[in-house]
């Protein structure tokens, strides 16, 4: 259960990511309107994925995810823009990764 939850939430961040993404080339870099058309449905996939976590509490998916979202945003901005985190980024994301590990795998009563 906790490596397929896992593997969702990467997969909803890089599509959250990677449709965001898309929709700003299309948009702010005047790319193409099918990168737009093509985020939306990426976008689209995010929303989905979320549902087919074996967690039911969707409040706590989301909460963890939010985590997700700040890591995967730092490794996106490594990838594709040459960021490159100072050590407090890499402590934030580390707690952030605490936290998610806290809020969907802690366990309860």
């Amino acid at each position: 259960m906790v490596l397929r939850s896992v593997l969702l939430l990467a997969a909803a961040g890089l599509a959250e990511i990677g449709g965001a993404w898309l929709v700003w080339q299309g948009v702010r870099e005047r790319s193409s309107v099918v990168f737009v058309g093509v985020g939306f449905l990426v976008l689209a996939l995010y929303g989905f994925l979320h549902a087919l976590q074996p967690i039911s509490e969707f409040g706590r998916v989301l909460a963890a995810y939010g985590g997700v979202f700040i890591v995967a945003s730092m490794l996106w901005g490594v990838v594709m823009d040459g960021f490159r985190p100072d050590r407090f980024d890499l402590l934030g994301a580390g707690l952030c990764l605490v936290g998610i590990a806290v809020i969907m795998y802690a366990p309860r009563g």
